[in-house]
């Protein structure tokens, strides 16, 4: 049985490049961007005005000057005009471009129009260059914009939408297999006999996996070792990653270290000095090079080898960089045993500081207590935790969910 350490090392060393593939703007959202994006133009493309009002030179302010004629109007998407007499002005919308001979741009707000709708006098003094978005000031054309490795959300599909990226270049995601075993697992429509549970495992795994914009297919395997080696050849052929639920401990049924091998998947290791999820069982396919993530069917292990080994495996594979970062856990603990513990906590964020607070549980097969964590704090072997010491924390929520 080897260490947390050495396990997690082990499965980071798998991770796995899978090329790239273009895809619409449109089904971009959630993918990691495989190209850099550099501003096409400048940002913004021109002077733009930043308020509804009017555009002015602005050494024709003066104190006896404060009446400006009106000699056009701009909106925006039209062509830059040019104010010629700079005695007078040019009525500008927000977004339209600054005209030609002006500098300044007053608010309408700060100007009271004439009875005969020709003129505008100016109510407050201005300073010279406001109201205006200046060409460039953003970035520059050809700076960059978004590097790779950048996950794509709402704010960066704007920006590929303002560089005119219709197609995007991003990672491509692995296909992905999920399969439970057990004869003792029946379909969720069905009603389970007395000494039969409902397959919860792998619609968890299949619910995660699509938080990653990942759809995975979904396999079930009962326990025989001859229907398991045929079941599995066909998977190995078709698909890049397998993630199993079940069937790795020590019981006289757990028949899948035996088919893996008889498969030829080279084993990684098996089992783990840590708590929950000791038996879990890592390997490789020698010939498709398939990453088998094979966890213990108890719903608690399952779901923290989910997230302590196979996302940071994916963000690895994907070149997404995801740092980790601690938290206060609110009690003291101590660890005495020779196993890296991760607790499952919920967390609140009190006086600036995330504080964990541990959950109670009956074991690694309470499902209920899922449904309240937000994520995992780590203890090493023989550690001792002080109130509000500092934790390692491996999140199972987006923070704030």
């Amino acid at each position: 049985m080897i260490s947390f350490e050495t396990a997690f090392q082990k499965v980071m060393a798998f991770a796995t490049d899978y090329g790239t593939e273009l895809v619409p703007l449109k089904n971009a959202s959630g993918r990691v961007l495989a190209e850099i994006i550099a501003a096409d133009r400048d940002f913004p493309p021109f002077d733009r005005s930043t308020k509804d009002g009017i555009a002015i030179k602005f050494t024709s302010h003066t104190i006896s000057n404060r009446v400006y004629s009106i000699a056009g109007l701009a909106q925006a998407g039209s062509p830059q005009q040019e104010l010629l007499d700079t005695g007078s002005c040019i009525e500008v919308m927000t977004g339209a471009m600054v005209p030609k001979g002006a500098d300044t741009v007053i608010m309408y707000e700060h100007l009271s129009k004439s009875e005969d709708g020709r003129s505008f006098t100016l109510e407050q003094e201005v300073k010279k260059g406001q109201n205006i978005h200046y060409q460039g000031s953003d970035t520059g054309e050809g700076e960059s914009l978004l590097p790779t490795g950048t996950v794509l959300g709402p704010a960066e599909i704007g920006v590929l939408a303002s560089v005119g990226k219709s197609m995007v270049l991003v990672k491509k995601l692995p296909r992905i297999a999920v399969i439970s075993t057990g004869n003792e697992l029946v379909d969720v429509d069905q009603t389970p006999r007395p000494y039969q549970i409902r397959k919860s495992n792998v619609h968890s795994l299949q619910a995660l996996l699509g938080k990653e914009h990942v759809v995975a297919d979904e396999f079930h395997f009962q326990d025989s070792l001859e229907k398991l080696k045929q079941e599995l050849q066909s998977v190995l052929d078709n698909y890049d990653v397998v993630l199993l639920s079940g069937g790795v401990s020590k019981g006289k049924f757990d028949f899948l270290p035996e088919a893996f091998e008889a498969l030829g998947v080279t084993k990684a290791f098996h089992k783990v000095l840590q708590r929950p999820g000791k038996p879990f069982w890592f390997g490789r396919h020698n010939t498709s090079n398939t990453v088998l993530f094979s966890f213990p069917g108890n719903p608690v292990s399952t779901y923290a080898n989910y997230h302590i080994y196979f996302i940071p495996w994916l963000n690895k594979t994907l070149g997404v960089h995801a740092p980790g970062f601690d938290v206060f856990l609110d009690e003291a603990l101590a660890n005495t045993t020779d196993l890296t513990l991760f607790i499952g906590v919920s967390t609140n964020l009190e006086n600036g500081k995330l504080i964990a607070q541990r959950i109670s549980t009956t074991g690694s097969g309470d499902l209920l207590a899922l449904a309240k964590y937000d994520g995992f704090v780590k203890i090493y072997p023989g550690q001792k935790i002080e109130k509000n010491a500092l934790v390692p924390f491996v999140p199972t929520k987006p923070l704030g969910e």
